[in-house]
């Protein structure tokens, strides 16, 4: 992805408000529904993973841009803003 693009998604995402939250179930089935679901309507959302340290918020965040495909936009603390272009019917 371009970093314009990049750049042009997180002025976007500033204003959202975390759709999905993580908890201490971690990424059950019906998380990664619930991150599909809000791709498909949104493009892009904010995500809450209330992880217990860094690095395992990153493994996380790895797997859910791996089973979405999508890009990760930002990171900042708990809080990811991830990007997945709406397929065209």
């Amino acid at each position: 992805m371009q970093q314009a693009k990049k750049i042009q998604l997180r002025r976007q995402a500033h204003q959202l408000h975390p759709v999905v939250l993580l908890g201490q179930n971690g990424l059950t089935p019906e998380v990664h529904l619930a991150i599909d679901e809000a791709l498909n309507a949104h493009e892009l959302i904010k995500i809450r993973v209330n992880a217990e340290d860094k690095e395992a918020r990153k493994a996380i965040t790895n797997d859910i841009l791996n089973h979405h495909q999508a890009d990760l936009i930002q990171s900042i603390g708990h809080i990811i803003v991830i990007y997945r272009e709406a397929v065209e019917d």
